[in-house]
């Protein structure tokens, strides 16, 4: 057979009917609409593997906190919820080392496909018990402003054990893809660069890209700068309420999103609310797509990404936008007038006070460049890969 995919694999007993492979994702909360990267990705990325043979048997291993307690199906793609501790050092850890024991001897996987440099610390251990192992960097989360200085260095391990330890490392950033390669030269053919896509959203089926998600938040159309992300640090939305409210632009502000545990900092960023800065806590895809189309501005002020699906979300839908410049939100390609420098609440304000149709973006040429299909097909690859290894 030409095709050397490890989906595609036969029996050795001649005559035997062919057997799907089973693929375990560890690593994330869980599918679907569940708030995070991470989890976005694999929300996009796994129905399309699933889709594109039968012969995909594919579990993803949640989190009982975030998808309850009952395994479900998503789009062919079956969930089970494992138990993690209710800690923000010790939830993903924990749901994965019970994650790599489920995969193994329950669920009998040959590919376990880890997401997270800290959930690869687990890496080794499934290289032990035998089965192929993928792990997906989606950034260097060492550099995260939420963890302590113990827990930055426990993430500096994880991303080693997954360059270390796993037959193929997919990196979603261009700039870290060459970073690791760099540093690890003797690997380097393992590190491989595919990127996060650029998401349509769907549209709700009652109200389509109509404005009542807008109305039950007090927005108008046209009326509101929109930031979308979890209350952390590293999204540095203290420094964009800050910009806002030096800029004084005329428009509210509006922010998207929640704290996974609550915190001094989510605490001291909720008390900023206002009569112009809004706190519209998760939204699901219907109301997050129509908060992207009726935005004025959408803006990321991040001083920590992977490679940001809320900026390619907005891209996507042709908002106009405007970034912090750090390498993660540059390696988007958008032009220099979209950028400010990271950290700088006056050079933030000054964009705020400036006209937003300067920021606007090429909806297609970004679809083109981040486009799932694409990026589905690549990873399917990495999983060929394994088989003729």
């Amino acid at each position: 057979m030409a095709d050397a995919s490890i989906l595609e694999n036969t029996s050795r007993v001649a005559g035997r009917a062919a057997q799907k492979t089973k693929i375990c994702v560890v690593g994330l909360r869980g599918v679907p609409g569940i708030m995070g990267g991470i989890e976005s990705h694999c929300e996009q990325i796994f129905p399309r593997l699933k889709r594109l043979s039968a012969d995909y048997d594919i579990t993803i291993i949640g989190r009982r906190p975030y998808v309850g307690d009952a395994a479900y199906e998503y789009e062919g793609i079956r969930v089970v919820p494992l138990p993690a501790a209710r800690s923000k050092y010790l939830e993903a850890i924990t749901n994965t080392a019970l994650a790599v024991i489920y995969a193994r001897f329950y669920e009998k996987a040959e590919v376990i496909h880890i997401h997270g440099i800290g959930p690869a610390l687990l890496g080794p251990v499934a290289r032990f018990l035998g089965m192929k192992l993928v792990v997906t960097h989606h950034g260097q989360d060492f550099e995260r402003a939420k963890w302590n200085s113990i827990a930055k260095a426990v993430l500096r391990l994880g991303e080693q054990c997954a360059v270390r330890a796993a037959h193929r490392v997919i990196v979603v950033s261009k700039s870290v893809t060459e970073e690791l390669r760099r540093q690890n030269r003797r690997r380097d053919a393992r590190i491989e660069y595919i990127p996060n896509g650029a998401t349509e959203l769907p549209a709700d089926p009652l109200v389509g890209d109509g404005t009542a998600p807008l109305e039950a938040l007090g927005l108008e159309p046209g009326g509101y700068i929109l930031a979308v992300g979890r209350l952390v640090p590293e999204k540095a939305f203290h420094l964009l309420i800050d910009a806002f409210r030096v800029a004084k632009p005329g428009y509210k502000l509006a922010i998207v999103g929640r704290a996974d545990h609550d915190d001094a900092y989510s605490r001291q960023l909720l008390a900023k609310a206002g009569d112009d800065v809004i706190f519209c806590g998760f939204q699901k895809h219907g109301a997050l797509r129509s908060l992207y189309r009726h935005a004025a501005l959408f803006v990321l002020p991040s001083t920590h990404e992977g490679l940001p699906i809320a900026a390619l979300e907005a891209a996507k839908l042709g908002v106009p936008m405007v970034l912090s410049d750090i390498q993660a939100n540059v390696d988007i390609g958008l032009a220099g007038e979209n950028y400010f420098r990271s950290g700088n609440v006056h050079a933030l304000a000054a964009k705020l006070g400036q006209d937003y149709r300067h920021f606007e973006v090429d909806a297609e040429e970004i679809g083109r460049r981040f486009d799932w299909g694409v990026i589905t097909e690549a990873t399917r690859k990495v999983y060929a890969h394994l088989a003729a290894a």
